[in-house]
């Protein structure tokens, strides 16, 4: 029997070992599955990758519970292709004509709890415990129920991530409280703009804006204030809407249409961010206020402040993202051990992208190995664990460098190291992620299937 006309499970009888990296032009499988069944089961497996994606969810993890998912109702030789706001799955048979749907994924902020919600539901199918109508059923209840918090509950998650970031770039409490109530106003103002139906480019724009004015306006009155970390934590949470790291990761696992469009979706949106910092500024030029926002001498913080400061980044921003009360919890460890690892390696003399990129392998390894028994995303850890390191002032301080000083050889020389700690950061979590998986115990053939996307044949 030639090759190409074995099924995968047949492999290791004939060769000895494992399929191929990548096999080439396998025949697809005979199937008994009438077309009502098989539509059935090949839509509730799109609607379940198209939800986790529209939540936040990694293109690998969309695929192989799409692949997971389909495979517990008989569909064995499914393809599955994403492209960033779209997901096609398509079931291919020997007898019969393969049937393809395709879904529009609307993207949404991220949402823990509607994505732990789907997670479970695709563990029970795979388990076999629902049929195809139970499962649409309760499928529709996890993707249509209310959030998790109230409106308001929200905007001061966001404050307290932009407190907690002030603290943690070496200002005091009065800065904290500017960057918090700074923050609330620009959650504000987003929310109308995205009722409005305003494109986000120009919500960036104006999030960047607001933070600059106060930051210029706080100048202008000479307040003992270090205005740059106002900026600062705009900048960061303007950054929830970037890709940078989910980019790099879908390039890392072998994704590279969703993460070409991941990046120049960071690349237009940081420049809305540019040109609200560039637009204001200049008019603070052009009305003769003093320019000094940017103030890029160390401050020594306190390791306790600084630890205390990192947790309630993680935890805040857990929560910002509609996280039950434990994974709040849980991200808020994570962010402590990401800043105790950061603190650690930059000890033994350690640069920002080295250190940043340890401490991501550690909650990468962390998220795999232990959130599967604790019943939570994986990358709750591994994404709210991060924001702490998130670069903020390194991207204020290239923008106002080359905008207001003129200096575009230090200006992209900061820019540059921004951009070297945000791909540490997804390195660093991908890998932590493939090394954990063998100590999770719960990674099947499907996600193998998936991460063997990333590889190429020997």
């Amino acid at each position: 029997m030639p090759y190409a006309r074995l099924p995968e499970r047949a492999w290791r009888a004939v060769a000895g070992s494992s399929p191929p990296t990548a096999p080439i032009g396998l025949r697809a499988q005979p199937s008994r599955m009438d077309d009502l069944t098989a539509h059935a089961a090949l839509g509730l497996a799109l609607r379940i990758g198209a939800s986790m994606l529209a939540v936040g969810a990694p293109s690998a993890d969309v695929t192989a519970t799409v692949l997971r998912v389909a495979a517990a109702y008989g569909l064995t030789s499914c393809q599955v292709d994403i492209t960033f706001t779209s997901l096609t799955v398509s079931f291919d048979r020997e007898d019969a004509v393969p049937l393809t749907a395709m879904r529009i994924v609307r993207m949404s902020r991220t949402d823990y709890t509607r994505l732990q919600g789907i997670t479970e539901l695709a563990r029970a199918i795979g388990a076999g415990d629902l049929d195809v109508e139970e499962a649409h059923r309760r499928l529709d209840q996890v993707v249509s129920a209310p959030v998790t918090y109230r409106r308001i509950v929200t905007t001061l998650a966001w404050a307290g991530v932009a407190a907690c970031f002030g603290l943690v770039l070496g200002g005091g409490w009065l800065e904290a409280l500017v960057a918090a109530l700074t923050t609330a106003v620009i959650e504000q103002v987003l929310r109308v703009l995205n009722r409005q139906s305003l494109p986000v480019f120009f919500q960036q724009v104006a999030g960047a804006a607001l933070a600059t004015g106060v930051a210029v306006l706080l100048a202008a009155w000479d307040v003992d204030v270090r205005t740059s970390l106002v900026v600062a934590a705009g900048i960061v949470v303007l950054l929830a809407g970037l890709s940078l790291v989910s980019a790099a990761q879908d390039a890392i696992s072998g994704f590279p249409v969703t993460a070409g469009a991941r990046a120049f979706e960071v690349v237009t949106l940081t420049a809305g961010i540019v040109v609200g910092i560039a637009g204001v500024l200049d008019l603070a030029q052009r009305a003769r206020l003093p320019l000094t926002v940017v103030d890029t001498s160390p401050v020594p913080v306190s390791f306790p402040v600084a630890l205390a400061a990192s947790a309630g980044i993680a935890g805040f921003w857990a929560l910002a993202s509609h996280a039950r009360p434990r994974a709040v919890g849980l991200a808020a460890v994570a962010g402590a051990l990401a800043w105790t690892t950061f603190w650690a390696v930059s000890g033994v003399g350690a640069g920002p992208a080295l250190a940043s990129g340890f401490a991501a392998v550690v909650l990468g390894f962390c998220g795999e190995a232990l959130t599967q028994r604790l019943r939570v995303p994986p990358q709750l850890v591994a994404v709210c664990g991060i924001v702490p390191l998130l670069p903020g002032l390194a991207i204020y301080h290239g923008l106002f460098t080359i905008v207001v000083d003129a200096d575009i050889d230090g200006g992209l020389a900061a820019l540059v190291g921004a951009l070297a700690i945000g791909l540490a950061l997804a390195a660093g979590v991908t890998l932590g992620g493939y090394l954990g998986r063998p100590v999770s115990g719960e990674r099947d053939r499907y996600d193998e299937r998936v991460r063997r996307r990333a590889m190429t044949a020997d």
